[in-house]
């Protein structure tokens, strides 16, 4: 304990002597160079994202960066996550608080660059725009489309109150704020990103700003803006800054993203790069002196509902929950051997040794914990919302979660079934039978009904909503049915809507079942008891598809069609003594047991 209390000490009288040093810093951009205090200045970046980490490793994260060499962390700000509710803002809950994030940084002799967006991709839901946005049938997004800018607007303002004192120019960690994101990808509206940098400038932000865009010349003219930096989605070549110098040769360009790891879909084999090529870009980039960020050094995880979607040629591809990334520093916070090679690297370079590699989180194993059947959604539903056809869950004032779809079949009562544009994933049921899934990640959206012995039979379709696209042209990504369903091509009417967005209070209060019928679409629930916490992986591999939740906290999704098979599930999460498990099945029905593992495979 007393060495705790002397190592705090030590801290603090750092933190008010780096406080102090960074008073007096300036940033600014040169022809070639960045300038910190008027000297040419190399940033090493680490990209990790507060949204994607509990607060409470929040300093373990940043000191791991700073152990691997970097000197600054890029963080960006999911936009959806801080306005959930349209008007009404969120900084100061579990790991929102940007601000103090910031702080942290700063505390550990870091510098920052910011990344707000409004738009990031990140393979984050919806690439980090609020939902409420697709309530607006017509809604165009990332231009200056004046509905989508009254929102940016509102944004731009409250963030901009958070960070605004963190900027250098206040004696802040901030060097750098990014406008947009890999705008040339999607759109040429030069017009949106000069009004997004006039909206962070009428708001107190007067550091640098830079952009980030594949090394292409119509990327680049499409999303570059005059007077900020060129970042380049990667920089790692010659040609590549070659590219970005003809754009504009009066700013300097640094690689934005220098990509150690790579993302994974559910149902491909993980994505796992070999190290020697980032080793080779860095030293690359260490060689010319350039700057560059590692995006990521540390991905983190995608709890809840958080995880997004890409449309790429295999069509819709969702994002796993984990989000390791096969990143340098891994889901869990620990060093890998892509850490340790890229540590070696940027070390060599340095005058100075660095720091020594943070203690790595502790994680334990769980044994077998049995979950049983405890209730179904079927037997807490809502109200039913009348509806002559099907509409998306955003026409509802729904965002995230499932959405029962219910009609009586007149006359067509078998045959081909087609959902025409179903987002995501369904269950059908016909007289409370389960037919079958149809899942649009395969491209599929037609089953086959049954005959039935019932004079008036019963359809209801469970639709899963799973993440938004985050990336290209695809943004408008509503969930639900999204257009009409058909019965041996005759379009069904007059429908009862049941929206379960799945937040955690409604999990937490669910009642025990009382029927006995058991239908897919099943609340398993169980305990366990720690003498200890520690981090651990929840194995669920003895279940199929769904959700879970720990003490009331929403892990992610599951699926058995992998490859993750075990859920990241954080020590703050847990507590000695008893704790509480609840699982959400869209197909399992029998009792299962899960435990607790040490690692993510």
């Amino acid at each position: 304990m007393r060495k705790i209390v002397v190592m705090s000490a030590l801290a603090l009288c750092a933190l008010t002597s780096a406080v102090s040093a960074q008073s007096k810093h300036s940033f600014t951009l040169a022809k070639k160079d960045f300038l910190l205090d008027g000297k040419p200045y190399q940033i090493i970046s680490g990209e990790m994202h507060p949204a994607r980490i509990p607060k409470e490793y929040w300093r373990h994260r940043i000191q791991m960066a700073k152990a691997m060499g970097c000197n600054t962390i890029a963080a960006y700000v999911f936009w959806n996550y801080h306005e959930q509710e349209e008007g009404k803002f969120d900084f100061s809950s579990e790991n929102r608080d940007i601000a103090a994030f910031v702080k942290l940084a700063q505390q550990e002799g870091m510098w920052v660059l910011l990344r707000p967006g409004p738009y990031v991709c990140a393979e984050w839901e919806f690439g980090g725009l609020p939902p409420y946005l697709l309530r607006i049938p017509d809604i165009k997004v990332r231009c200056m489309d004046p509905r989508y800018m009254a929102a940016t607007a509102r944004y731009v303002k409250a963030l901009a109150e958070q960070v605004k004192g963190l900027q250098v120019t206040n004696g802040g960690p901030i060097l750098m704020v990014q406008v947009e994101n890999e705008y040339g990808s999607f759109g040429n509206d030069r017009q949106y990103l000069y009004k997004l940098k006039e909206l962070w400038e009428q708001n107190g932000i007067n550091v640098p700003f830079y952009t980030a865009d594949g090394p292409v010349s119509a990327l680049l003219e499409a999303g570059t803006v005059p007077g900020a930096a060129i970042g380049l989605d990667s920089g790692s070549s010659e040609g590549d800054f070659a590219a970005a110098g003809k754009q504009n040769p009066d700013v300097p360009s640094f690689s934005s993203e220098s990509y150690p790891g790579w993302l994974t879909h559910w149902g491909e084999k993980w994505a796992r790069p070999d190290k020697a090529g980032i080793v080779k870009e860095v030293k690359f980039l260490m060689d010319t002196k350039r700057s560059f960020n590692l995006y990521v050094i540390h991905g983190g995880t995608n709890f809840g509902f958080t995880a997004g979607a890409n449309s790429g040629g295999k069509g819709y591809e969702p994002d796993l929950t984990s989000y390791d990334y096969d990143a340098p520093i891994n889901e869990q916070g620990g060093a890998t051997e892509k850490y340790m090679a890229l540590r070696e690297a940027i070390g060599s370079y340095s005058k100075k040794k660095l720091p020594a590699i943070p203690a790595p989180i502790p994680a334990i194993t769980i044994p077998d914990i049995t979950l049983k059947p405890y209730t179904s959604i079927w037997e807490h539903l809502p109200s039913a919302v009348k509806s002559v056809q099907p509409k998306t869950f955003e026409a509802y004032g729904q965002d995230y979660g499932f959405m029962v779809y219910k009609t009586t079949l007149v006359g067509h009562k078998s045959g081909k079934l087609d959902i025409v544009e179903l987002h995501d994933y369904a269950t059908v049921f016909l007289n409370g039978q389960y037919v079958g899934k149809i899942d649009r990640r395969l491209g599929e959206h037609s089953i086959e009904l049954p005959k039935s012995d019932v004079k008036d039979p019963v359809l209801e379709i469970l639709v899963e909503g799973m993440g938004r696209i985050n990336f290209a042209q695809a943004l408008i990504d509503r969930k639900g049915i999204t257009d009409r369903v058909t019965l041996n091509g005759m379009t069904l009417m007059n429908w009862e809507v049941f929206g379960l967005p799945m937040k955690s209070e409604f999990v937490q209060q669910l009642s025990p079942s009382t029927s006995a019928a058991v239908k897919p679409g099943e609340f398993f629930k169980g305990t366990f008891t720690l003498t200890s916490t520690g981090d651990t992986y929840l194995d669920m591999t003895n279940f199929r598809k769904g959700m879970v939740w720990v003490n009331g906290h929403n892990l992610g999704r599951y699926w058995e069609i992998g490859p993750q098979k075990r859920l990241y599930c954080p020590a703050p999460w847990l507590k000695k003594g008893e704790n509480e498990i609840i699982v959400l099945d869209q197909h399992q029905l029998e009792t299962a047991t899960v435990k607790g593992e040490k690692t993510l495979e």
